[in-house]
């Protein structure tokens, strides 16, 4: 397998365990095995509104949101490897969220930047959310 089907294989299954999260449809014990596990204890996420968060904090947030969204979705488009070098990825990739209760609009999208550790399995290092323009979005579809 190529960089790119390795780095996209993870974030599509990775979003995909968010989904079933949200909407309740995995078990509560599946949190550190398919989540968590792949998070670097150091890693360091901004989401598009700008705060910092540990991994810790984000732990805390998916505990209080299991279930809490039977009607999310994501779709995954446009990953791209960026730059690799040693063990690490640097890609970006589109984030499209359908009925996202939490935030200012329910249908929403974000470019994302995300540094990776090539390991087995791949750890997440560092991750940068920013909203897609208005027309851009507007622009996309939201029929997945």
């Amino acid at each position: 397998m190529t960089t790119l089907e390795i780095v996209t294989r993870e974030i599509v299954d990775l979003h995909d365990f968010f989904t079933a999260w949200f909407n309740g449809t995995v078990n509560r014990d599946e949190l550190e095995p398919k989540f968590l596990s792949r998070m670097h204890k150091d890693l360091m996420f901004i989401p598009p509104e700008g705060q910092m968060m540990t991994a810790d904090m984000l732990k805390a947030g998916f505990d209080r949101g299991y279930g809490s969204n039977p009607e999310f979705r994501i779709a995954i488009r446009d990953v791209d490897v960026r730059y690799e070098r040693d063990n690490l990825v640097l890609a970006t990739y589109t984030e499209w969220q359908r009925g996202a209760a939490l935030s200012a609009s329910a249908n929403n999208a974000r470019v994302t930047t995300v540094l990776m550790e090539l390991a087995d399995p791949l750890r997440w290092l560092h991750l940068q959310e920013t909203w897609l323009p208005d027309a851009v979005r507007d622009a996309g579809s939201f029929d997945f």
